[in-house]
């Protein structure tokens, strides 16, 4: 029992608070012994699990990966780490559009601009739409002929009346976050199945507009998303994209 510490002492070798500590707890990542009173004791075991946490979490992972890789049922880990550092390359091209859009700003300002914070978060928007734009046109253009892209603009006209683009964008970040949080996942199990149904009903007004070759060609755009996903983030990540690739084969074969 000498090796036993309690959650003050923890909370002083870790810097973590007390809640997290127990937050920790509630999810099932540590177990901490329990006296009559319910205080909380920690032991070696404990604080090694407390260590791997925060190692973990220092790369990037969220709970759930953690808590799905510390315990010790059968893990695709190589296929964890690609799906991490595709999100870390994601946050470095946030990071450096961020960087562009500030210079930006400073420079207006260094030419003696008024800039007021109003004008500076309409910059922000206005450069972000910009750039984004930029962005995809630099993509498409690298992997769609001038025919195929005349075709995808002839047939955008053609989606539902008042159709929020922005919204529709939205639901697919939604989806993907689910999808992200929930791997890796059978693709054969009736959850995997149910992130496939929704993913066909998302494209539904896609494929209502768009012929054979043109969903073809943004099958290719998106298989080759290691590529390009420096250049311009996609609305979700390798992963998610190869996940419900595999759901499909399943369906399939």
């Amino acid at each position: 029992m000498d090796d036993l510490i309690d959650i003050r002492d923890v909370v002083r070798r870790t810097g973590l608070t007390s809640r997290a500590l127990r937050f920790y707890e509630a999810r099932g990542l540590i177990a901490p012994l329990r006296t009559h009173t319910g205080r909380r004791l920690y032991g070696p075991g404990e604080l090694e699990r407390i260590a791997q946490i925060l190692a973990l979490k220092r790369a990037g992972l969220s709970l759930a990966q953690i808590q799905r890789l510390t315990a010790k049922r059968p893990l695709d880990l190589k296929r964890l780490i690609e799906a991490q550092l595709e999100a870390v390359a994601s946050r470095e091209a946030e990071l450096a559009e961020a960087k562009a859009l500030l210079l930006n700003v400073k420079s207006r300002i260094d030419r003696g601009e008024p800039v007021d914070a109003a004008t500076f978060c309409s910059l922000i928007r206005n450069g972000d739409a910009v750039m984004a734009e930029e962005n995809w046109k630099k993509v498409t253009d690298r992997y769609y002929s001038e025919a195929e892209k005349e075709e995808w603009a002839s047939r955008m006209p053609a989606l539902p009346e008042g159709f929020d683009m922005q919204a529709y964008n939205r639901q697919w970040e939604e989806l993907a976050a689910r999808i992200e949080a929930a791997l890796p996942l059978d693709p054969k199990s009736a959850e995997a199945g149910a992130f496939y149904d929704e993913w066909q009903a998302l494209l539904a007004p896609f494929r209502a507009v768009a012929t054979p070759a043109m969903m073809a060609g943004a099958t290719n755009l998106y298989n080759r998303m290691d590529e390009w996903q420096g250049q311009q983030k996609p609305p979700f990540s390798m992963a998610v994209w190869q996940f419900i690739g595999e759901v499909g084969a399943c369906r399939a074969g």
